[in-house]
């Protein structure tokens, strides 16, 4: 899965750039700022680092089925987990 990360501990402000950050996601190893936010393209994440992560219990999980973005909320950071390419033609 593809990552996105959001350094932001507000749910307010992360949920006012959310739409914003998935149209003009970064590229790999960029970092680009929304409204102030530090949004970063953290590259390619395993499946096995979701399921330890959602096991965790300071790691919140959110999941939007109707795009299958599961997005992961710990400390000062959300991280959006979107499906890679390959993912998305299976």
């Amino acid at each position: 899965m593809k990552c996105i990360s959001v350094y932001t501990n507000s749910f307010e402000l992360f949920s006012d750039i959310y739409e914003q950050v998935l149209q003009t996601p970064p590229q790999e190893n960029e970092d680009i700022v929304i409204e102030g936010v530090t949004v970063s393209g953290s590259g390619h994440v395993p499946d096995q680092y979701i399921e330890r992560m959602r096991v965790k219990p300071e790691v919140v999980v959110m999941k939007e089925k109707s795009r299958n973005i599961m997005i992961l909320q710990h400390g000062d950071v959300f991280e959006i987990c979107l499906p890679s390419d390959e993912e998305e033609a299976v």
